[in-house]
C-alpha cells in the first residue's frame, strides 16, 4: 500500500484545515496517510522517507517561502517520493515550483484533485507514474465535503488561543465554510485561482467539525473563509444552529466593508449568535488607494461600517496594507488619525501598521500600466514582484514602523501607536503644522479579545 504524507509549514496559527480536510478524502479512499505541521512540529525524517506522494499545502505567501526552503530537504531524504504542491499559491508559482522538483501543483478545491492524483500514480500494480505527471491543476468543481480528520494532526493547546479582556485564556478551534469569493479586489491572492468565484463546505460538515474540536477542548472558533458574507444564507444557518447547540461558544469571522454595509441587517444575527469579533480587510482609508486595490468600498464606508459595529456591541478589528506606492506621508498619518478617532488603537494588531503592498505572480494588480512601470523583474526567490516608493522617505518609514513593532512587541498598543505616530513626524515634520495633528492620542479603551497569533 503506497503512502501519502501532507505536510503544513505555516498557516497563520491554526490548526491546519488544509490538511485535516484532504487526510479525510485520501483515508476515505483508502490510503494510508500522515500529517506534519512543521509551525509546532519537527520534521519526521522517517516519515518522509516512507512517503510515495508528498504534499505540501500553500495557503499563503509565508507558507510557501517557508516550503520553497523545505523542499530541497524532502527531496534529499527521498528523491523518488512524487512532490505536490496544493493550495491558493500552488498553481500561480508552478514554474518555479518545477524547477525545485515539484511534479504537480495543485489549486483551487484540492481535496478530489489530490484523491485523482493519487489514483493516477499508483493505479498500475502498485508502480508508480511520479515523474510522468508533471502538470498544474485547477478545479474549481463543486464538492460534496468530508468530515475533516484532525486525529493526525497536533492537539488543539499547540495552536493560537483567545485572551479576553477580562485575562479568561480561551482555547481556539478553526474551520472553513467556503472558499474562494465573489469579488475582485487587485491585491487579493484569491483572484488568480477563483476569479469571482466561490465555493461552500455544507453546512453539516462546518458543524461537524466544529462538534468535534469542542469536544477537542475548542472553545472559540475562528471561521477562515476569505468572506463569511460570500453566502449570507449559508452563513447565517451555520451560526444560528452553532449558537442552538452551542450557546457559550463564541466565533469570530472576516468580512468585507462592503459586505458589512449591505447586509447590515444581518450583523444583530451576528451579534445575537456568539460573533465575539470581526476582521475586515480595510487596506486603506485613503479614497484613492481604495479605487486603485478595486476594494469596493470608501473611506466614509469604513467610517460607517466601524460606528455601526459599535453600536452593536460587535468588535472590528481592521487590517491594513499600510504601505503602497501611493501611500504619502499625510496617508499614512491619515490613516493613524481615523484609527484614533473611531477608538480603534487597541484593535489593531501591530504588524497591521508595518504591512507593504505584495505583488505576486498573477496579480491583477499588473493589468495596471502604472504598476506594470514600477515593479522591477519577478524575484523567483521572493515569490513577488519588487518595488521601491516614488518618496524615499517612504520605504525609510517602513523600515523605521518595521523595526519599531519588532522591538515593542511586548509594549502597549497606546505606545507603540505613539511611537508610530512621532516617526511620520520625524520624516515628515511639514506635517506638523497639518490640522490633522489637533489631536494627539493619550489614551486608548480597555483591551478587546486578541487572538495570540501575531499576524490575526
Amino acid at each position: 500500500m503506497n503512502k501519502v504524507l501532507l505536510i503544513s509549514t505555516y498557516e497563520l496559527g491554526h490548526q491546519p484545515f488544509g490538511l485535516a480536510s484532504p487526510s479525510a478524502w485520501l483515508k476515505n479512499a483508502g490510503v494510508i496517510v500522515s500529517c506534519l505541521d512543521l509551525a509546532v512540529q519537527p520534521l519526521d525524517q522517517e516519515i518522509v522517507a516512507e512517503a510515495d506522494l508528498i504534499g505540501l499545502y500553500l495557503p499563503m505567501h509565508t507558507a510557501t517561502r517557508l516550503a520553497v526552503d523545505l523542499i530541497p530537504r524532502l527531496k534529499a531524504v527521498n528523491p523518488q517520493a512524487h512532490l505536490c504542491c496544493f493550495g491558493l499559491y500552488a498553481p500561480t508559482n508552478e514554474n518555479y515550483l518545477r524547477h525545485l522538483g515539484v511534479h504537480t501543483t495543485i489549486g483551487g478545491e484540492f481535496e478530489s484533485a489530490l484523491v485523482a492524483l493519487y489514483k493516477e500514480l499508483f493505479s498500475t500494480n502498485g508502480q508508480s507514474q511520479k515523474h510522468v505527471l508533471n502538470e498544474a491543476k485547477v478545479s474549481l468543481a463543486k464538492q460534496q465535503f468530508l468530515v475533516p480528520d484532525r486525529a493526525l494532526l497536533p492537539d488543539l493547546s499547540n495552536y493560537a488561543n483567545l485572551r479576553l479582556a477580562d485575562g479568561k485564556i480561551c482555547q481556539v478551534g478553526y474551520t472553513e465554510a467556503s472558499r474562494g469569493c465573489k469579488h475582485l479586489c487587485r491585491h487579493c491572492p484569491i483572484v488568480p485561482i477563483y476569479n469571482g468565484r466561490f465555493r461552500v463546505v455544507q453546512s453539516d460538515i462546518v458543524l461537524a467539525d466544529i462538534r468535534q474540536q469542542v469536544a477537542a477542548g475548542a472553545q472559540h472558533i475562528t471561521f477562515g473563509d476569505p468572506d463569511f458574507l460570500n453566502g449570507p444564507g449559508h452563513a447565517i444557518t451555520i451560526v444560528q444552529s452553532l449558537h442552538s447547540e452551542f450557546p457559550d461558544l463564541t466565533y469570530d469571522v472576516t468580512i468585507k466593508v462592503e459586505h458589512l454595509l449591505k447586509y447590515d441587517h444581518l450583523l444583530p444575527v451576528l451579534q445575537e449568535t456568539g460573533c465575539l469579533f470581526i476582521t475586515s480587510a480595510v487596506e486603506a482609508v485613503s479614497d484613492h488607494i481604495l479605487e486603485i486595490l478595486d476594494k469596493g468600498h470608501t473611506q466614509a464606508g469604513f467610517v460607517q461600517a466601524a460606528l455601526r459595529l459599535r453600536e452593536l456591541g460587535l468588535i472590528l478589528n481592521p487590517t491594513f496594507v499600510a504601505f503602497t506606492p501611493w501611500t504619502t506621508p499625510l496617508d499614512y498619518l491619515e490613516m493613524l488619525r481615523t484609527i484614533d478617532e473611531l477608538d480603534l488603537i487597541e484593535n489593531i494588531a501591530p504588524i497591521q501598521y508595518a504591512i507593504r503592498l505584495l505583488v505576486p505572480a498573477g496579480s491583477r494588480l499588473l493589468e495596471l500600466s502604472q504598476v506594470r512601470d514600477l515593479v522591477g523583474a519577478y524575484d523567483q526567490s521572493a515569490l513577488y514582484f519588487p518595488w521601491q516608493h516614488p518618496i524615499q522617505e517612504m520605504d525609510e518609514l517602513y523600515k523605521r514602523v518595521f523595526r519599531l513593532v519588532q522591538q515593542m512587541n511586548d509594549a502597549s498598543r497606546l505606545a507603540l501607536f505613539k511611537g508610530i505616530w512621532h516617526e511620520v513626524l520625524d520624516l515628515a515634520p511639514e506635517l506638523k503644522s497639518s490640522p490633522i495633528l489637533a489631536r494627539m492620542p493619550d489614551s486608548s479603551t480597555m483591551p478587546v479579545p486578541q487572538l495570540s497569533e501575531a499576524w490575526y
